[in-house]
């Protein structure tokens, strides 16, 4: 089923299947959301839970031993979710866990995703609630993908992601034939610099991921027009830039809570970089927004 939230700026589309983000227009008609050409990637913003990334092998263990076994990106972004509420300016799905989901992440729980638009504005929050009698290691992580250009006639490189503080940093290697990460290789990036201009290039060996961001707002815009995207993560402490390695005419922005298993790190779930723990019977909320520029 889709719904949509509309205001005197905005006019959003979402969908039960997954939960997720279909459409972002201005009342321009000009569309912002990425729509999914599968030519390049058939996605548009899906939700990462109970991992964001992939596991190694696709397995892992919680401290008792007891058996992970996820894909890439976790187990509710293909399923359909519940719509809980509609108001003028807030909609809410929410899913729980099935016997599918049961064999794959040993934990009750309730994942709800409330949007609230207001002016340019969509906050998206995520409520984890753990159902079960355990402490739920989990993650979380958005994927929204816009596009790039916004307008015909423009190239991809007219347009540049700009940071809100001057960073120093470096990325580490994505592994492209398993979904990890390569801690130990790494490369130089936005040295003293808070400006990335956009170019198919960055892309060719996959995502870049930056761990090590002081920024937790970024800035998708056209070097010359003063028109994009905001994006504003202060919960989450990755950043995932991305597009497909075939020119994908999108750049996705992605704020994570955690990330693929690292070449330091060993199979046991709890281990995990940055891991969050719902302890049982207990709500735990992240949000980020987008605004339209």
């Amino acid at each position: 089923m889709n719904y949509q939230l509309e205001n005197d700026d905005l006019c959003v589309e979402f969908t039960t299947k997954g939960g997720g983000l279909t459409s972002i227009r201005d009342k321009s008609g000009r569309e912002y959301l990425w729509q999914g050409d599968s030519r390049y990637w058939s996605g548009q913003a899906p939700v990462l839970f109970p991992i964001c990334g992939s596991l190694r092998e696709d397995q892992a263990v919680t401290e008792d031993g007891t058996p992970v076994h996820m894909p890439r990106h976790g187990i509710v972004r293909k399923e359909e979710f519940k719509l809980e509420f509609i108001f003028k300016d807030k909609i809410c799905f929410s899913i729980e866990e099935n016997e599918s989901m049961l064999a794959q992440y040993p934990y009750q729980f309730r994942l709800s995703i409330t949007y609230t638009l207001k002016e340019k504005q969509i906050q998206v929050t995520y409520g984890i609630l753990n159902g079960d009698t355990a402490n739920m290691p989990f993650f979380i992580g958005g994927h929204p993908a816009f596009n790039c250009p916004l307008d015909s006639g423009e190239d991809y490189s007219d347009y540049k992601i700009v940071f809100e503080r001057e960073e120093n940093c470096t990325v580490p290697a994505p592994v492209t034939e398993t979904g990890l990460i390569d801690m130990g290789k790494r490369t130089a990036m936005l040295e003293g610099s808070n400006t990335l201009r956009l170019n198919h290039d960055l892309f060719k060996e996959d995502a870049m991921i930056f761990d090590q961001l002081k920024s937790r707002k970024i800035q998708y815009i056209h070097r010359q027009e003063h028109k994009g995207i905001q994006l504003e993560f202060p919960q989450f402490p990755y950043l995932i830039l991305w597009s497909s390695n075939n020119n994908g005419p999108f750049i996705a922005m992605e704020p994570w809570s955690g990330l693929s298993t690292c070449s330091d790190e060993d199979d046991v779930l709890e281990h995990k970089r940055n891991v969050l723990i719902a302890e049982p019977g207990l709500l735990e909320e992240l949000s980020y927004t987008i605004t339209i520029l």
